[in-house]
């Protein structure tokens, strides 16, 4: 398993008039997070870009518990629980007040796709690598 970590303050323009953090905001803290994780990894989404592979999203859940507001500082935690090298990824997010509260968990679905080609491709090689060693287990 991979597990990164980011922090975001909640800015006053992504909040709705409750000062809570607006509900489609969520999606791009998730971004965020994702960015993150794979630059701890040594990698970035400019990178995989410029190999001519794009993550598009395929599918978002989301799930509130409480809110985030106005000035929070929100833990952003991603966590990537299974690594099969395939043509999708599925991270995990976890959104945590600076009261280690959970607020909200999300599931986001991304395809590798290569524009040039136009159709979804597998994981590429060496984001793959950086990653394997979070997987590896002990038993032989």
């Amino acid at each position: 398993m991979f597990s990164s970590t980011t922090q975001i303050r909640v800015r006053y323009g992504e909040t709705d008039q409750m000062g809570y953090l607006y509900y489609g905001n969520y999606a791009l803290y998730y971004e965020v997070g994702r960015a993150e994780a794979i630059r701890q990894l040594g990698f970035t989404y400019r990178q995989l870009e410029e190999m001519g592979v794009m993550m598009p999203v395929t599918e978002l859940n989301s799930r509130y518990f409480r809110p985030a507001l106005y000035d929070d500082l929100i833990t952003v935690k991603t966590i990537l629980k299974e690594l099969n090298g395939g043509s999708r990824i599925q991270f995990h997010s976890e959104l945590y007040n600076e009261k280690e509260e959970l607020l909200n968990k999300g599931v986001t679905t991304l395809a590798f796709y290569s524009p040039a080609e136009k159709k979804t491709i597998d994981m590429p090689a060496e984001l793959y690598s950086r990653l394997a060693p979070f997987f590896q287990t002990n038993a032989q």
